[in-house]
């Protein structure tokens, strides 16, 4: 790698500082750094060219009682490490939901997000013959693969057997503790997975009839985004408003993070065997094992992406979402408002 450093107004090649770490003396004098200023911002990774130039100087040091050298600690910078300092080469990791243009068809959006049509399809409870209609909302995964909703009796070699993927890289990409990290109702990613033929990923979902008051209101909003990925609804409202459990169970996650654009959020297990998400969360009340009551507050209402109340991307809202049943608030259009008693 070709590369300079200004000393003492000449240019000094990177092959000639490699000399002089070369070079053996006894007889060594060493210098204090010279170019500190105290104009100089601490700690600055970045500086304009309005603040003093804070370089990263080289130690002096006499050699042979007759020569003045510099000697600079030797750093190498790769375009991997530009990459993840710049951001170009960060791979994108959140779940997207997309909503189709006139014109879409599968292969134009799995080429623009970079995923094969089959990744598209399945997530998406497709085929290949499939049209797509403007106005439809489609769930765009990060990666090639499966989406997979776990169910009672699931464990990483379970899914890596089914979905012909290594247990390594689920345990990886889901960011999961050990094998034995499965919660029913999670919903993981299967990268490099393929969809068995007589599966889909939505098998396990609207399966348990329910009564109609078996689940209350997460929150008090309105609703600005219908059915999309998983089975949710998204509810908006003032960061810090409450979330409430829809009805009783027993708290199974609490995570904290971006999780797939999901923010913060929280898993119940009910004791029909359905699981209720709820994402994008300020602040969590509750922890796992812990037995909640319907109507127990358990958060607070965060910003789009759930870590900080920050009202990004979608504002503040709760991403509420059903597993194993319908999503109770699916019946109700758009812009409608939610108030619970």
């Amino acid at each position: 790698m070709a590369c300079a450093v200004l000393f003492l107004g000449i240019y000094l090649s990177c092959d000639s500082f490699a000399s002089f770490n070369s070079l053996s003396d006894s007889r060594v004098v060493f210098f204090n750094s010279f170019f500190n200023s105290s104009d100089t911002k601490n700690n600055d990774l970045f500086f304009s060219q309005q603040d003093t130039l804070a370089l990263e100087t080289p130690d002096l040091k006499i050699m042979q009682d007759n020569t003045l050298c510099p000697i600079s600690t030797p750093c190498v910078v790769s375009a991997r490490t530009l990459g993840d300092v710049f951001g170009s080469s960060a791979i994108r990791k959140d779940i997207i939901d997309y909503v189709v243009q006139a014109g879409d068809t599968l292969q134009s959006v799995a080429d623009f997000y970079k995923i094969s049509v089959n990744t598209l399809i399945w997530a998406n409870d497709l085929t290949a013959s499939s049209k797509l209609k403007a106005g439809q909302t489609l769930t765009i995964l990060p990666t090639d693969g499966v989406l997979h909703v776990a169910k009672s009796g699931d464990n990483v070699s379970t899914m890596a057997t089914k979905y012909k993927a290594t247990a390594e890289e689920i345990i990886a990409f889901n960011s999961l503790k050990d094998s034995n990290d499965i919660y029913i109702g999670d919903i993981l990613i299967i990268p490099s997975g393929t969809m068995p033929k007589t599966s889909s990923p939505l098998a396990n979902n609207n399966q348990t009839p329910l009564a109609d008051n078996f689940f209350i209101y997460p929150t008090n909003g309105r609703i600005t985004q219908g059915i999309h990925y998983y089975n949710a609804i998204d509810v908006a409202n003032k960061c810090g408003t409450p979330i409430y459990a829809t009805a009783s169970g027993t708290i199974q996650r609490v995570k904290y993070g971006y999780n797939f654009g999901g923010g913060n959020y929280i898993t119940i297990l009910h004791s029909n065997g359905t699981v209720t998400y709820y994402g994008h969360l300020m602040t969590i009340f509750v922890k796992p094992g812990d037995k909640v009551n319907m109507g127990d507050r358990i958060a607070l209402m965060g910003g789009g992406t759930g870590t900080a109340g920050d009202g990004l991307s979608t504002g503040c809202h709760v991403h509420f979402q059903v597993v194993g049943a319908k999503n109770p608030l699916s019946k109700y259009s758009i812009g409608t408002t939610l108030n619970l008693k």
